[in-house]
């Protein structure tokens, strides 16, 4: 035994001196009670529960009510009013230019840092994810799969992704693919010996809720609450078998890091970006609200540690107020890896925490603000505050979670004073986002690094259309573009109503189309007679004829910052809406 023990000595050392590999696994629209380790009555997640039974479980963590200003707080550790992402589209999903992200910091560090999936932080440079520190990339435009920019069509099965800024066809569910590249790119890392920082961040199960039969065919006939609707129960069957797939994958990564050799020294991170959505008229574990709400349902999630080799306290619960702001500061010290000189981040490290060496974190007051869809421009006091057991909604309701865990009793008249303070708080943070609030990053175009490009709407300004069903639908909105021009140079600037790989004419209809898990519905036909361009002082128009499916226009272009903002009009002059798409080169 004695010389056993003495043989395994040198791997515990080198496990120790090695620095630890780190898998992010973040999914999307997946809420709090969307698990069954956590009481959901009908949804069975064994894998997600044997993670949950082998971690260290944050009870008390918050992410943002939705996703793009989670995601850019993940990356950054800085609020989602102070880092620009903060919307998901209007212009306000794009990470500032001078923050670093993890990549950023984690590859100066000698780490490769991959990235899988769902980004939603800019499509176009300087904000993809290789723009911003990955070294390998997999992922789909914009909110979800089928939103306005993405590949037309893509429907989760057989769909096409842009692999390190090309786009690329990939066979089999989304939920598989990612997983499957993730893991390659894993095994290919750990071969040449580097420590990878892998972020993994899978569509499912954000709508359309598109799943293979048979992980929605278990949930066909579950035993339901008698007041769901058929429709109801459709629908969540077919969210439950999304999240029965990802829960699948999580055991087939359990099984790679073993098989691997890469168990003990990861550090494996699951959480979910926001509150609950379609399964919560199942389960919502008691809270009050879902997705894009500020109650405790909107933005509390689940976050489970796991590093078997990095000495964290036993598993088990720890109730502490977090927030994912909390696991850039955290993972930075696991690894030892250094922040900038002068870094301002807004989470601070849990690792004292996590390994048991602290029981307690610093009071302080958390803030849950986050700009709206229809109502983008944020507004003073639409937040929550969170201050141990205390949460101030909207300025006007207090609720003590301890003795109101579903927040019905707003007792805000009963304890003045927790509101004045909480109240103060919040006014210190809002002085300090509010000067940059409406200060909007630009798409840099004509650069070498993206020549040409597609603008798509989810990036006008101040204008909410991200979605391929919007599109389909013709909604009547525009917006402009805030854009950089890179060089000098003749540019050639086409305005599209459908996208090119569709090809359809501007003023056509479009079928309904089937897919693998349903239909696209019908592409409404707009009566286009004219398209307007106006780029800083170029402004011109085009008639549209009746075939046409483009309308090119060609002009000189100086560097500089501008607003780029297209029109499509009808036979009186009336404005219809902008161009969906933007294909934009210097040639």
């Amino acid at each position: 035994m004695t010389r056993i023990l003495t043989a395994l000595l040198p791997l515990a050392a080198a496990l120790i001196a090695a620095p630890p590999n780190i898998v992010i696994v973040l999914t999307d629209d997946q809420g709090y009670g969307d698990l069954s380790c956590h009481g959901n009555p009908i949804l069975r997640t064994p894998h997600l529960d044997r993670l949950h039974g082998e971690s260290v479980r944050l009870t008390d963590f918050h992410a943002m009510p939705m996703c793009t200003p989670t995601r850019g707080q993940l990356l950054t550790g800085r609020d989602a009013l102070a880092n620009g992402a903060m919307n998901v589209s209007s212009g306000r999903t794009l990470l500032r230019r001078e923050l670093p992200t993890m990549a950023d910091i984690f590859g100066a560090a000698g780490y490769r840092c991959g990235q899988f999936g769902k980004w939603h932080l800019g499509d176009n440079f300087p904000f993809r994810p290789q723009d911003r520190g990955f070294h390998e990339s997999l992922f789909y435009p914009s909110s979800h799969i089928g939103s306005a920019p993405d590949f037309w069509e893509n429907h989760y099965f057989g769909d096409t992704y842009v692999h390190n800024g090309r786009r690329a066809k990939f066979p089999g569910y989304t939920t598989d693919v990612l997983f499957d590249e993730a893991m390659k790119w894993m095994r290919r890392e750990a071969a040449a010996g580097k420590p990878f920082l892998c972020y993994l961040a899978p569509a499912a199960a954000h709508s359309p809720l598109f799943v293979p039969e048979k992980y929605r065919a278990p949930y066909d006939q579950a035993a339901w609450p008698a007041d769901l609707k058929p429709a109801q129960r459709a629908s969540i069957a077919k969210y439950f078998g999304m999240v029965a797939n990802i829960d699948e994958n999580l055991g087939r990564l359990e099984a790679f890091l073993r098989e691997s050799g890469l168990r003990e020294n990861t550090i494996v991170v699951f959480f979910t970006d926001n509150g609950g959505t379609a399964g919560v008229p199942v389960f919502n574990a008691g809270m009050r609200g879902r997705k894009i709400e500020l109650y405790e349902g909107g933005h509390r999630v689940p976050c489970f540690v796991r590093w078997p080799a990095g000495g964290l306290r036993a598993a088990g619960d720890i109730g502490e107020l977090a927030t994912v702001q909390d696991l850039l500061p955290t993972l930075a010290e696991f690894a030892s890896v250094a922040l900038p000189s002068g870094a301002k981040l807004d989470g601070l490290s849990l690792a004292p925490l996590l390994r048991g060496k602290v029981e307690r974190l610093p009071e302080r007051s958390l803030v849950i603000q986050f700009s709206r869809m229809q109502d983008p421009v944020p507004k003073r006091g639409d937040a929550a505050v969170l201050r141990g057991r205390w949460r101030l909604v909207a300025d006007q309701e207090l609720y003590d979670l301890a003795s109101d865990p579903a927040q019905a009793t707003n007792v805000i008249g009963r304890h003045p004073e927790i509101a004045s303070r909480l109240r103060a708080d919040y006014g210190k943070w809002w002085d300090g986002v509010a000067p940059r609030l409406n200060e909007f990053s630009a798409l840099i175009v004509g650069s070498e690094a993206e020549n040409p490009m597609q603008l798509s709407p989810a990036d006008w300004e101040d204008a909410f259309l991200d979605q391929g069903a919007q599109v389909r639908a013709g909604l009547r909105r525009n917006g402009p573009w805030n854009v950089e021009v890179a060089r000098a140079g003749e540019y050639r600037i086409e305005l599209r109503r459908w996208p090119r790989e569709d090809g359809a004419a501007i003023r056509a209809a479009l079928p309904p189309r089937m897919h693998a898990y349903g239909q696209f519905a019908a592409g409404v036909a707009l009566p286009v007679a004219q398209a307007r361009l106006r780029v800083g002082p170029f402004d011109a128009s085009r008639a549209v004829g009746e075939n046409d499916d483009a309308v090119v226009f060609t002009l000189a272009l100086l560097p500089g910052r501008t607003k780029l903002q297209t029109w499509f009009l009808d036979a009186a002059g009336t404005e219809i809406a902008g161009a969906y798409f933007v294909y934009m080169e210097r040639k």
